[in-house]
């Protein structure tokens, strides 16, 4: 079935009906597949690694690394075009990418490791593992580049854009990179070859990254569906409506995720029941969510083009506290510890008491920032549309 272009609203419900008949036979299967899948390698975030974008496979933007409660600027570093994807770093190397389609290594003290051209911009965050970067452009090129040398590894080509970062995920003897294209496709890549090994087709295009689930992908897109596919096979579980276009990555937290869309809805999943379970919105601004939550204890952090950061009851999706940041929120927050960082479009940064929303500290960068930043032995690296990399800590 082709999926090009605008499906009827029609199809879409039958999907949809169709699947809800299955529900209890989906959810026997499910339970016995995370029994199955207990001994899979899910790549985790260490105090010295954030190798993913959201420092772990679950995308839920937590890290165990420690934050100075008055972090000083140590270093920035000038890239020379803007920077909207999020930097990861392991290692003592620092990857992002730039609008001119560069990226760059970068050193912990801020110097320049190494360098490539890909001739079309990077907006998507990079993925580190096992000693290399896997990054797509705007050309729909996946590059795999060695993290110490900058060596390209191999190269694989979608048919459009890249804007989220990959995910891998590794089983036995097998491991796939997992990349969303603007192609409509959600690409199955072999990460020692660039071999491209299976395709799962939606119905619009795929704009953010997939968060892992017991052996699955979990993705939302442009379709207004939130697809679970069998990371291995690229086989598909369930398809789940939410009604509109879904920016955004989502994080997974036990068997829900969350997500938000560009109607301003963010929304609970149950990815069991295959049904919303909560939806929250300022009714006073309808901006849409296009970062991921930070998933910790019973509590979602998440923020919004209506410039606030918002906290919400994990379980029922109420409202527990919410800040005003001055500017658009775009980027992620992370949870550190008993803090909360924060960017934002106006140009500063946050850290927030994460149960109580209080100010704790904040810097004036000056410039954009797009994404969130990266969590690494007690510093973070932040990246801005001036172009530069800023690292702070003590």
């Amino acid at each position: 079935m082709s999926h090009r272009g605008h499906q009827p609203e029609i199809e879409k419900n039958l999907r949809y009906i169709d699947m809800r008949n299955i529900n209890t036979f989906f959810a026997l299967s499910l339970a016995l597949m995370i029994v199955l899948t207990s001994g899979a390698a899910l790549y985790g975030q260490t105090g010295d690694c954030w190798g993913n974008f959201r420092g772990d496979s679950r995308l839920k933007g937590v890290t165990n690394a420690s934050m100075p409660g008055n972090p000083s600027m140590l270093w920035n570093f000038n890239a020379q075009d803007a920077i909207k994807a999020a930097p990861v770093a392991c290692g003592g190397i620092v990857v992002v990418g730039t609008l001119d389609g560069s990226l760059f290594g970068i050193s912990s003290d801020g110097t320049l490791k190494w360098k490539i051209n890909t001739e079309y911009s990077i907006e998507a965050p990079a993925l580190i593992v096992d000693g290399v970067v896997y990054v797509g452009n705007l050309d729909g090129k996946l590059y795999a580049v060695d993290l110490q040398t900058g060596a390209i590894k191999w190269t694989y080509q979608t048919d459009n854009m890249i804007m989220g970062s990959p995910a891998y995920y590794s089983k036995g003897n097998k491991s796939v990179l997992l990349v969303g294209s603007y192609d409509y496709y959600l690409h199955g890549v072999d990460p020692a070859t660039g071999k491209g090994l299976w395709k799962y087709e939606t119905d619009n295009f795929i704009n953010g990254s997939c968060a892992l689930y017991s052996g699955m992908a979990v993705f939302g897109g442009c379709d207004g569906f939130l697809h679970m596919v069998d990371a291995i096979t690229g086989k598909v579980r369930s398809s789940t409506s939410v009604s509109t276009y879904v920016a955004s990555s989502a994080g997974i937290d036990g068997d829900h995720a969350y997500v938000g869309d560009y109607d301003g809805f963010f929304m609970a999943v149950d990815l069991l029941g295959k049904k919303v379970d909560w939806s929250f919105q300022n009714k006073d601004a309808y901006e849409p969510f296009i970062g991921s939550p930070a998933i910790y204890d019973d509590h979602i952090f998440i923020g919004n083009r209506d410039k606030f950061v918002y906290c919400l009851n994990k379980k029922s999706g109420k409202l527990v506290w919410k800040y005003n940041t001055g500017g658009p929120v775009d980027a992620s927050p992370v949870v550190i510890g008993n803090k909360l960082l924060v960017a934002s479009m106006r140009g500063d940064l946050f850290l927030l008491d994460r149960k109580n929303g209080k100010l704790s500290w904040t810097y004036e960068l000056g410039t954009a920032v797009y994404a969130n930043p990266a969590v690494v032995d007690n510093r973070f690296y932040v990246a801005g549309d001036d172009g530069r990399v800023y690292c702070f800590g003590k």
